[in-house]
């Protein structure tokens, strides 16, 4: 039989390839710092998330394993946070307080080398990043089941911000509490929209069980971090911030829970990525037919539409505003040619940015 290589020679084989990476890292963060003082002398864009985007997408297409995909980009968003930092320190602004999914969204989209500053409210991050006080905000715009974020929508028509990369956060909701126990329980407490993603597990669960609806998740895990007669609906990062215990994981009713967050900034619209959005907002006459004639465009010149939403124009009844989400990116020839036309037919249109599509998550 052959010997078996012992646990120390392993080891000894790991200790080498650590040192190896360790060097490997240091040339990557001394290229970073060379292109950083590039980028400061051409007042170029610090942040690139078309370049992010293309770095975690080669590196997945090459992975042979054993790691997965969902081992490998939180290495390597670490590994580019880093290296970001050494160019410039990013503040971010996100819908607080800590604990909220917007906060576990900017984590994962900005690594934990980022100033991460939440905002009490969607607006707030707009005005932070606005007033300069951060570099950029992140605020969630849809949920795969209790659809879009009115207050992020209505921000964007007076907002001269740009959307600068979406991301999509897989939403797990978990009961938490204290102990990590349903006994002695009183009450749930949640955000709104977390108990309507969880309505028919509580009902089978803990039916006639007091919910009590609060402004956050994260207010929901700190008072059932206060109080063990308390259970809270929340995420992961509620559950680490807070340290709760989770009764039930994973209790969301549709097990492919996901939102949508957009990051916005100040320095316009990026380079196209290959696989890109665009968002508009667009006013159109109040007369029969005129949507519909808006709409054209992007069929004649073969632009996908994503999603359109309406929102009230708020000082006049009876008239609507539409944001669009479509395939593509402004600088393509085919939505080109399809906004030269659009604008021939609104009353108003406005880019709010192209911007890679999030890979999915893993």
């Amino acid at each position: 039989m052959p010997r078996t290589t012992s646990i120390d020679t392993l080891r000894a084989r790991i200790d080498r390839i650590d040192d190896q990476v360790l060097t490997l890292l240091n040339q990557r963060a001394r290229l970073a710092i060379e292109i950083g003082q590039r980028k400061h002398r051409s007042s170029a864009s610090i942040y690139t998330p078309a370049r992010e985007k293309k770095i975690v997408a080669r590196l997945e297409a090459q992975n042979a394993g054993p790691l997965t995909a969902a081992s490998l980009r939180p290495i390597f968003r670490e590994i580019i946070s880093a290296c970001l930092s050494l160019e410039q320190q990013l503040r971010i602004a996100f819908l607080g307080p800590m604990g909220t999914f917007s906060h576990q969204a900017a984590r994962e989209q900005f690594g934990a080398r980022s100033v991460l500053v939440p905002a009490e409210s969607i607006a707030a991050v707009f005005d932070e990043v606005e007033h300069q006080r951060a570099d950029y905000g992140i605020v969630p715009v849809e949920n795969s089941t209790e659809g879009m974020v009115a207050a992020t929508l209505d921000r964007f028509v007076s907002s001269p911000l740009s959307i600068k990369a979406e991301v999509l956060l897989r939403i797990e909701q978990h009961l938490l509490s204290r102990r990590g126990t349903a006994t002695r329980l009183q009450r749930i407490v949640s955000h709104p929209q977390s108990f309507g993603q969880c309505r028919q597990w509580l009902a089978q669960h803990f039916p006639g069980m007091p919910l009590v609806e609060v402004a956050s998740n994260a207010q929901a895990a700190a008072l059932a971090r206060r109080d063990a007669r308390v259970a809270a609906i929340a995420g992961d990062a509620a559950a680490e911030h807070y340290g709760l215990h989770p009764i039930a994981t994973s209790i969301q009713d549709q097990a492919h829970n996901c939102t949508r967050f957009l990051v916005v900034g100040r320095d316009g619209v990026g380079k196209p990525s290959g696989d890109d959005k665009t968002s508009l907002l667009l006013a159109v006459p109040h007369e029969a037919g005129a949507l519909h004639r808006v709409l054209a465009p992007f069929a004649n010149n073969h632009v996908s539409i994503t999603t359109i939403e309406s929102r009230p124009v708020k000082d006049r009844a009876w008239e609507y505003l539409f944001f669009l989400d479509l395939l593509g990116h402004v600088e393509e020839p085919h939505v080109v040619r399809a906004l030269a036309a659009l604008r021939r037919r609104c009353l108003l249109l406005k880019v709010l940015g192209s911007y890679p599509a999030a890979l999915r998550p893993v």
